[in-house]
């Protein structure tokens, strides 16, 4: 059954926009009126499954091993809430009052930062379990998870006392939180960093994914828009978009990087005309700091930039005060509406890494440049159905093309994104579903019957069920001009800064 079919005509959703009460009870309001029960129920009988699993197994632990049904600790001397904080704004949204409770009273008297040993600042510490607990604190006004965000901020910003003043980009959190406690300390350290990038960034406005912290200058390193250069792209946007466009600075920065995408990045292939993102690798000799060559490799991480590009051009590249839904070409800027279409086509593209044995994507898409009779433009490096695997065949349960889904799904309100999204979980289901409790990583997603390695990373709950859980609710919940999204798909709200910012088209 096609998910339009099942809203009936007499409900409707959006007289929920005038509905008053949480977040949480329109949710729910919302399922109850206009979502088939199958729909509804089986993306939070999911959460409840991947969730019930962990807490039996593991509850409290960092990471959850569901094969073998144990829970691993990033540090020798305890765990520091990866899990539980990453999940429990997913539970909270989707009103799984039992589970959340359990998980609350897990942070208030179990959840210790006092660990030694060292983690990783950004794609830890930082987006997952700071942002959960910010995230959650927006949801609920619970001052716990305020409190427990300030304890674990208060440690994360000696991570930026270096020479040049550079951690790892941990930039949008600090500064909502700078906004909470009025404790400017972080914020302006968090914007020293955007100003470090800004000066060291190369001439085509893109960045190589490592920098020196002593120094404060990109080193000789790959160009790409998957592992560790994702999230800078993403935030050039959702900074502006977080302080309600204040800062046209980060304006510009997103602008500069998405004409450098563009001109260096954005390939399609000879056979069926896809859209894919390129990388750039640097020479191995190079006789300057600009010496890269091309390669046609597009990480599943990359799929993030379709929607991204999207919410662009009906942001920074609109061209009126209103835009439609869908937008109309006259309602965006030339900008704009070169970001929309590369953004639509590329989501086609990521959905047709989807098109396995177990309509599953991998990890990383190889492009093909000449043309053949193969019906797929793409192929999975030093792998073939059947076997043997390589890493790249295996799908992470991943959200990164969800979480597109979901943005291109509130722009446009075209069902086909929620056919896509519908897929999509139904794959995950069938193939990565557990009968014992949980999910885990697909091995090779060409081979049927799947191999399944035992991790159930934790981006799963945070960000791959919340975003398909989102895709079928009403546009009210959680609606795109109100929130930004961090990079684990937890919700901050959209501000005005009380703390005058520091960083600015004046100071380049």
């Amino acid at each position: 059954m096609r998910l339009r079919s099942v809203i009936k005509e007499e409900d409707d959703p959006y007289e929920l926009r005038r509905s008053r009460g949480s977040i949480r009870s329109r949710i729910r309001l919302y399922l109850n009126l206009v979502l088939h029960p199958g729909a509804a129920d089986v993306a939070k009988r999911d959460a409840v499954h991947a969730w019930a699993a962990y807490e039996r197994d593991a509850m409290g632990s960092d990471e959850y091993h569901p094969i073998s049904k144990k829970g691993e600790n990033l540090l020798p001397s305890g765990g520091i809430g990866y899990t539980v904080a990453d999940a429990i704004d997913t539970m909270y949204l989707m009103g799984l009052e039992p589970e959340y409770q359990r998980a609350r009273t897990w942070i208030e008297t179990k959840l210790n930062f006092d660990q030694k040993g060292s983690v990783s600042t950004f794609r830890g510490t930082t987006i997952r379990v700071l942002g959960g607990l910010l995230s959650t604190y927006y949801l609920t006004s619970d001052r716990l998870f305020l409190t427990r965000a300030v304890d674990l901020a208060d440690r994360l910003v000696t991570a930026f006392d270096t020479v040049s003043g550079l951690p790892l980009p941990s930039v949008d959190l600090f500064r909502y939180l700078a906004e909470l406690t009025k404790n400017d300390t972080y914020w302006y350290k968090s914007e020293h960093v955007m100003s470090v990038i800004e000066e060291a960034k190369l001439p085509h406005n893109l960045v190589p994914i490592y920098m020196s912290a002593r120094q404060g200058t990109f080193t000789h390193s790959e160009i790409r828009l998957g592992s560790r250069g994702d999230s800078y792209y993403e935030y050039l946007l959702k900074q502006y978009l977080q302080t309600g466009k204040t800062e046209p600075v980060y304006r510009k920065m997103y602008r500069d990087s998405m004409q450098g995408i563009h001109d260096e990045l954005v390939q399609t292939t000879p056979n069926k005309h896809s859209t894919y993102i390129a990388e750039l690798v640097p020479a191995l000799r190079p006789a300057s700091n600009t010496d890269y060559t091309l390669q046609h490799k597009q990480d599943h991480l990359v799929c993030f930039l379709a929607g991204s590009l999207m919410l662009g051009a009906t942001t920074t590249g609109a061209a009126a005060e209103t835009v439609s839904v869908p937008p109309q070409a006259h309602e965006l800027t030339r900008g704009g509406r070169r970001d929309w279409q590369t953004g639509t086509h590329l989501l086609e593209t990521c959905m047709s890494t989807h098109e396995t044995a177990t309509g599953l994507a991998p990890e990383i898409a190889m492009f093909k440049t000449s043309k053949d009779s193969e019906t797929r433009d793409w192929y999975i490096k030093n792998s073939r159905p059947g076997g043997p695997a390589s890493y790249d065949a295996r799908y992470m349960l991943r959200p990164e093309t969800v979480e597109s889904l979901f943005i291109a799904w509130r722009l446009t309100g075209d069902v086909h994104y929620r056919d896509y999204a519908w897929g999509i979980f139904t794959s995950i289901e069938k193939y990565a579903k557990l009968p014992g409790g949980g999910y885990a990583t697909v091995l090779d997603v060409d081979t049927v019957p799947v191999s399944l390695d035992d991790k159930q990373e934790t981006f799963f709950l945070s960000e791959t069920l919340k975003y398909l859980y989102l895709i079928f609710c009403d546009s009210s919940v959680l609606p795109l001009h109100d929130i930004v999204f961090n990079t684990e798909a937890h919700p901050l709200p959209v501000f005005t800064p009380t703390i005058k910012p520091g960083f600015s088209l004046s100071t380049q």
